[in-house]
């Protein structure tokens, strides 16, 4: 299987596991980091999984390039241990109504379904997170059905709503912050992304799953009021 090692300027290298998105080579990467995290290796600052490669930062003080090179295949020929990989399934309540989710109609009529069909099709599935990126909190999920792929606006919105969930192209993602988008907004989640201020600042992580979960707008003003008091449901892949 592919595994290649190439340097990343002078304090990072970058492991390619081939050049496929899919769910096979995110379960090489799983892995791998899981073993990586069992290992001590003297030097190594942190590492970045993507959709086919993990970079690793390291101190080539501490450690130097062809000595990083040797530990890394010697972890990737190494048993893995399967015990402790348990991706976690995230349920994200997200409301498509109203103005929360205001490009909901053009997803419709552009496929020529009703909305209703649309939320159908978007919610209750499971993504997987393939990887962390572009802002603090931003997960690149895959899983998005065909059907609900539509072009990016002509146009980005100047801001779009903490927790707005687009679709651009054939990805669906959840916006942690109110920052230019263009995406087609189909609807918000009250849930926060990313808290700075906490010890653990990152609701999700990559190889874990989100399911999104249709609320009304009542109940997303009643989550939101509750802030970090509400807690969402999560439980084991099966």
């Amino acid at each position: 299987m592919n595994f290649e090692i190439s340097p990343l300027g002078d304090m990072a290298i970058q492991i390619s596991f081939g050049m496929t998105i899919d769910e096979a080579t995110n379960g090489r990467i799983r892995r791998f980091i899981n073993k990586l995290e069992n290992t001590k290796i003297e030097g190594l600052i942190e590492w970045v999984p993507a959709y086919t490669t993990i970079t690793i930062y390291y101190q080539p003080d501490l450690i130097d390039f062809e000595t990083l090179i040797t530990e890394l295949e010697r972890i990737n020929h190494s048993p893995a241990k399967m015990g402790h990989i348990c991706p976690i399934v995230f349920e994200i309540p997200v409301c498509y109504e109203g103005e929360l989710g205001p490009d909901r109609a053009f997803v419709a009529e552009y496929h020529s379904m009703t909305e209703q069909e649309v939320i159908n099709l978007h919610a209750n599935r499971e993504y997987l997170i393939y990887m962390m990126g572009f802002m603090p909190g931003f997960p690149y999920l895959g899983g998005l059905p065909e059907k609900l792929a539509v072009p990016r606006l002509e146009t980005p919105r100047q801001n779009v709503l903490p927790g707005a969930v687009g679709i651009g192209g054939n990805q669906t993602g959840i916006y942690p912050a109110d920052v230019p988008s263009g995406w087609r907004i189909i609807g918000t989640t009250p849930v926060t992304l990313f808290s700075p201020e906490k010890e653990e600042p990152f609701l999700l992580r990559s190889s874990h799953y989100i399911k999104f979960v249709p609320i009304s707008e009542e109940q997303f003003l009643t989550i939101k009021q509750m802030g970090d008091a509400y807690e969402i449901n999560r439980f084991e892949k099966r």
